[in-house]
């Protein structure tokens, strides 16, 4: 038996292996190179107490320039190697939207992942990123972390490669020796072409270094402290940061929480739990509507789901495209429509198209996920999520661990337990070790930091808030009691309140917040 179970993303070929939806925030509608930035920066680089090899990077300015309508873009040098930073240095790119009142600094956001484009989510979605009273008092920088994007960046697969990677269907019956050959000998091709595509960056590619980054971001922003609303895997780059600096955190907000001490198989248990009750509360809803695919009590639709699950596994659906839709992929679609409760009625329409043997919104839905527009893939967003998990989570886990693990599934995820397996290693061929340690965060002597929490969260359970914020010396949690992934900005006045004052004011709450509806 593999005893090596890492994080995967869940793809058709590869949803065998865990996985750690752990992403941006959305919601489905349906249909650089490297150099060194020489500067005209406004701001005077913050190079206080730095270790002499490093200031040439935290004292470049930032030379910007006009990229969309009112923003600005540029690229900041960063070590390629934080432990040898007089060897090779890489790019960084960055979104600046001006305080459009009086600026009290800069605002570093993350939108999560781990691979999600910071410079995309506010250059194309500010107000849902930070809202109009973050982005009238400060000026908001999205970045795109180490192997992302527009920075330098990890390369594996071109667009029918990866086409052929997330949705080409294993020959072999599911759960067959040769059907795990197959699965592990697709994630094998991956990373070799990672390996081959990238550079030589990949041994680079984890989230402490992306925290220290965002130490140099801070520096050479003119920023003495970083503020900084991180979501998702965000908060897990958050609370490193904080761990790293704790006398450099400014106002803190970490939306979505990881719990940094969960070992990988934990992981991914947690969210296919989280995931199942976040489809029942779905169903719950559809039952009530005019068009549902399902009918008689909850427990009923789930069987039915199980069944259509089933069948779509044995006898997969042609797209018009001539992509295929196994239940794997069907999975996928179902997992992107739980991220946000707006998007539950394209699910039903989803699942009642392949109800009539139609799988288009399922792959509509499905392509939202992954970023793929006509055929092609937007960013690298599916390459840095495997970069940075396959580093960040260490291969320890045990036979006796993913029995138990199986055992859970089935008890709790029952209707995703089929095709959420935790014992393939989707990294056991990544060329780089993993350097990543599980353990508790508690960035001791770091001001106050506000942890948000959604009750019923399916891709960042809320146990982890609470256990990010019992972890962290001055974690304050904040409850959204609700549906969908992350809570602020979601229309949740007594969340919005407490962040924005937060921010804004300063007003630190006196205690942990529980709010409502």
């Amino acid at each position: 038996m593999n005893t090596k179970t890492r994080l995967l993303t869940v793809v058709a070929g590869l949803a065998a292996a865990s996985i750690a939806l752990t992403g941006c925030l959305f919601t489905f509608i349906p249909d650089g190179g490297e150099g060194t930035s020489q500067p005209t920066s406004s701001a005077s680089p913050d190079a206080e107490g730095v270790a002499p090899e490093l200031l040439p990077y935290y004292t470049q300015t930032v030379d910007w320039s006009p990229c969309t309508g009112s923003d600005e873009c540029a690229k900041v040098e960063a070590p390629l190697d934080w432990n040898d930073p007089g060897g090779r240095a890489i790019s960084l790119s960055i979104i600046r939207h001006a305080a459009t009142g009086s600026s009290q600094g800069s605002l570093l956001v993350n939108p999560g992942g781990p691979g999600a484009s910071g410079v995309e989510l506010i250059r194309d979605s500010l107000d849902y990123a930070v809202g109009d009273e973050l982005s009238k008092h400060y000026d908001v920088i999205g970045f795109d972390p180490r192997g992302v994007g527009g920075s330098t960046a990890v390369k594996c697969f071109d667009a029918k490669q990866m086409d052929a990677f997330l949705f080409d269907i294993p020959s072999a019956p599911r759960g067959t020796a040769a059907w795990r050959t197959e699965v592990l000998d697709s994630a094998k091709s991956f990373a070799q072409a990672c390996e081959k595509n990238s550079d030589g960056i990949l041994p680079y590619i984890t989230t402490e270094f992306a925290a220290r980054d965002m130490d140099l971001l801070r520096a050479v922003l003119g920023d003495k402290k970083l503020n900084y609303l991180g979501y998702s895997y965000g908060t897990f780059l958050g609370a490193t940061y904080a761990n790293l600096y704790p006398e450099k955190v400014g106002k803190f907000v970490l939306d979505g929480a990881l719990d940094p001490s969960t070992s990988s198989i934990d992981v991914s248990v947690t969210q296919a739990v989280g995931f199942e009750s976040a489809l029942r509360a779905y169903m719950a809803s559809c039952l009530k509507t005019r068009g549902c695919p399902f009918a008689g009590s909850v427990d009923d639709a789930m069987a039915d789901l199980g069944a259509l699950l089933a069948k779509v596994d044995r006898s997969p659906l042609r797209n018009n495209d001539g992509r295929m839709l196994g239940a794997d992929a069907m999975v996928t679609s179902i997992v992107a429509a739980l991220y946000s409760q707006d998007s539950w009625q394209y699910l039903t329409q989803s699942l009642a198209g392949i109800a009539k043997g139609d799988p288009g919104i399922a792959f509509q839905l499905a392509d939202f996920y992954f970023n793929r527009v006509d055929g092609k893939y937007q960013d690298n967003s599916q390459e840095a999520f495997t970069a940075y998990n396959c580093m960040d989570y260490p291969d320890d886990t045990t036979d006796a661990q993913i029995a138990a693990a199986q055992k859970t599934l089935k008890e709790k995820a029952p209707t995703i337990a089929p095709y959420w397996s935790v014992d393939i290693d989707g990294c056991e061929s990544w060329p780089a070790e993993a350097t990543g340690v599980r353990e508790q965060i508690h960035a001791a002597g770091a001001g106050p930091i506000l942890v948000i929490g959604t009750t019923n969260d399916p891709a960042t359970p809320y146990a982890w808030a609470q256990s990010l914020a019992k972890q962290l010396d001055s974690g304050i949690l904040i409850t959204r009691v609700g549906e969908g992934h992350t809570g602020f900005n979601k229309g949740n006045s007594c969340v919005d309140d407490a962040v924005n004052d937060y921010f804004v004011d300063g007003t630190v709450p006196d205690g942990d917040i529980r709010c409502e509806g």
